[in-house]
Parts: C-alpha cells; sequence; structure tokens
C-alpha cells in the first residue's frame, strides 16, 4: 500500500477519517516529542504537551490551510505549549525560591557531570532562548528554519542564539573553573 500524502490524510481528516488522522499523529508524533523533551526532558509535562499539540492541531484542521508542512505547523503548536509551560516553571521556581531563601534553604549539591550541569543551566535559560537553542543547535534546524518555525525575523533569531550559547559559556566557565 502506498503511503498518502500528508495532504491527503488532512483533507480525509477534515471529513472525518479518524484513521487518516491517527496516521497524521503515527508519523508525526515523533519528531514533536523530540522538540518537546529536548526543551523540558523526558518528563510527564513533556507527554502532556505531546498529546495537547495534536488535540490543538485536530481542533484547527479546518484553519488549516497548507501553506506550511504539517511538520512545521505541529512542530510551532509543540513549541508555543512548551514555551508556554517553561514560563509558568519560572514564576512557580521564582515563587518558590523566595520562601526557600526566607526559610534559609540551599541548593549546596555538586553538579559533576557536565551533561547534567549542561541540562540545567539549559533549563535555566529564557523560554525564548531554549526554544531557538533547541531548534538550531540540538534538533539541527538551519537558522532559517528556525526563524519560519518560531515566526521570527532571522536577526533576532541570530541574535537568541547568540545570546543563549553566550549565557551558557559564562555560566559552564564559572561551575567549571578549579
Amino acid at each position: 500500500m502506498k503511503e498518502e500524502l500528508d495532504e491527503v490524510l488532512i483533507e480525509k481528516s477534515k471529513s472525518g477519517d479518524m484513521a487518516a488522522f491517527k496516521m497524521l499523529v503515527e508519523r508525526h508524533e515523533g519528531k514533536v516529542a523530540g522538540v518537546v523533551r529536548s526543551m523540558i526532558g523526558a518528563t510527564p509535562a513533556a507527554e502532556d504537551i505531546g498529546q495537547e499539540v495534536f488535540i490543538r492541531f485536530y481542533d484547527s484542521l479546518n484553519k488549516f490551510r497548507g501553506e506550511s508542512k504539517v511538520s512545521t505547523y505541529l512542530i510551532r503548536i509543540a513549541i508555543n505549549l512548551t514555551i508556554n509551560e517553561l514560563k509558568s516553571r519560572q514564576k512557580a521556581n521564582a515563587r518558590y525560591a523566595s520562601l526557600e531563601s526566607a526559610s534559609g534553604v540551599e541548593d549546596t549539591t555538586e553538579r559533576v557531570d557536565l551533561r547534567e550541569l549542561l541540562d540545567y543551566e539549559f533549563k535555566k535559560l529564557d523560554p525564548d532562548f531554549q526554544a531557538v537553542a533547541t531548534l538550531r543547535l540540538i534538533e539541527g534546524y538551519s537558522v532559517e528554519e528556525t526563524s519560519l518555525l518560531l515566526e521570527i525575523p532571522i536577526g533576532t533569531t541570530l541574535s537568541r542564539l547568540a545570546r543563549a550559547q553566550k549565557k551558557l559559556r559564562l555560566a559552564l566557565s564559572k561551575k567549571l573553573k578549579p
């Protein structure tokens, strides 16, 4: 059986063909999961976001005009939902940190493993910087593709990428000094 094009599956899905929609989900769920996991880790929240991506996609099928590839559209939804999750986490962490400092409790855990340290510092980046760094450095998209996915100018993409790299270098150099 010949594999159907995304465009054909979209039209069938719009007509209520759930088997066609399931094929779209199966075809693209790995890429969506990879983007979300690279931004927030393999957490239950990542699974929830992955499911929400396809729920939103299904709800917006009639609005999808095919001006971009299905994968681009889905990744855009995934990034937006992930950024929202990261921003809500930052707010929660800020509240927790203020409670922590008020109670005199401090985190003294030494992070020896370089990968863990990089992960830790990456998650502290502003969500907009994380999105650019994830797409460009982890997922391997070009600067142009990253700009299209995030719907931001190329200059903004380059600026955010440079700032993310600078912040990571600075944080790592402070932690790794003898």
